[in-house]
């Protein structure tokens, strides 16, 4: 039997370069040698690409995936002995990597790939759109207002007077297109929210600035699917720090935060928890995976916060956790992904593209 050529792409120009580094590295050790060649392909955080030699042992330090070899003809980088790769797996985080553009390079190409499509990546990516979706979907959400910096720059006072009018601090200003909590304020007055929104402008042109949840607990459930959708129970994330909120130095920061899985709550509330996952899954049209993030007040209300589209993925992160307290392997949750992918890439090849 012919072995399958897979691709895994990584690294990028993101704050979470050095994280998908990791990933990449416990990925491909997870990956069955004897079932697949696997081919590292590293970009830099410039932009540049390099692809490395087929790996044929384990991966014991990350840096040894980073490569210098950049080659400007991108495309050939996905070919083996003028083959193109049977899948490529894009374990990349945040612009040019988890917002569809990457996806789309992907589709022109023919390839099969893991994980969301141009649309639900680009959806999970933009907060506004996402939010617009899942409100179509009937799915509760905190209170928001988004604008654009244009609007910001030519209308502050009456944008000041609407998010005064409509929301209750604390408040929280994020860019719309950034993940990993870069750029993002909580504001407990005015000055501060003029802050934010100027910090957050530092990042995307497009601002949501959102109303808090003081003291909810946050819930997060892994999905896995495409025509069938699957989810874990809930699982909750705590953060330990001294910070107010889970921003980007928690996430990142050993020590700081704690997965309780599964979520000490009630138990009554999993399937509630479960079926907003998918629901929210499907407002973006989603394949693959993703993690929906939950708000769970104190006075016992839902509302989804977010979809990670290409959420944490290495052994210890909290989606193969989630799915590991469902007796879910790390190396299985790899080889259905690849499944997922070839179903979706056979369900479009059968598609007519004329009358």
């Amino acid at each position: 039997m012919t072995k399958q050529n897979i691709g895994i792409v990584y690294g990028g120009k993101s704050a979470e370069h050095s994280v998908s580094l990791l990933t990449a590295k416990s990925i491909i050790n997870a990956i069955d040698k004897e079932k697949y060649n696997v081919f590292p392909i590293f970009i830099s955080l410039e932009g540049n690409w390099a692809r490395g030699e087929k790996i044929t042992s384990e991966i014991t330090d990350q840096h040894d995936l980073v490569f210098s070899n950049f080659d400007n003809d991108i495309s050939g980088l996905l070919f083996e002995d003028g083959r193109k790769f049977d899948i490529v797996f894009p374990v990349l985080h945040g612009p040019n990597g988890e917002d569809g553009t990457i996806q789309g390079l992907l589709e022109i190409m023919d390839i099969a790939y893991v994980g969301n499509n141009v649309l639900s990546s680009a959806a999970g990516m933009d907060k506004v759109v996402m939010k617009q979706l899942f409100a179509a979907y009937d799915l509760p959400q905190l209170p928001y207002v988004h604008f654009i910096e244009y609007t910001w720059k030519n209308k502050k006072e009456a944008l000041i007077a609407e998010i005064n009018e409509n929301l209750k601090y604390p408040l929280f200003v994020k860019p719309a297109n950034l993940g990993s909590s870069v750029g993002i304020s909580r504001c407990n007055d005015e000055a501060e929210l003029v802050k934010g929104i100027e910090e957050a402008l530092k990042f995307d042109k497009k601002i949501v600035v959102e109303q808090g949840a003081v003291g909810a607990k946050e819930i997060e459930v892994a999905v896995l699917g495409y025509n069938e959708v699957k989810t874990t129970d809930p699982g909750e994330i705590v953060n330990i720090s001294s910070t107010e909120f889970y921003d980007y130095e928690t996430k990142y920061t050993d020590g700081q935060s704690r997965m309780d899985i599964p979520a000490p709550i009630d138990t009554t509330l999993y399937p509630k928890f479960r079926e907003m996952a998918a629901t929210a899954f499907r407002a973006i049209s989603g394949s693959g995976l993703v993690r929906a993030d939950f708000f769970y007040t104190k006075e016992g209300e839902i509302f989804i916060n977010e979809v990670n589209t290409m959420p944490g993925f290495t052994p210890f992160s909290m989606f193969p956790s989630l799915w590991a307290n469902m007796n879910v392997s790390y190396s299985e949750i790899i080889e259905e992904l690849f499944a997922l992918a070839v179903e979706r890439y056979e369900d479009r090849k059968n598609l007519l593209t004329e009358e």
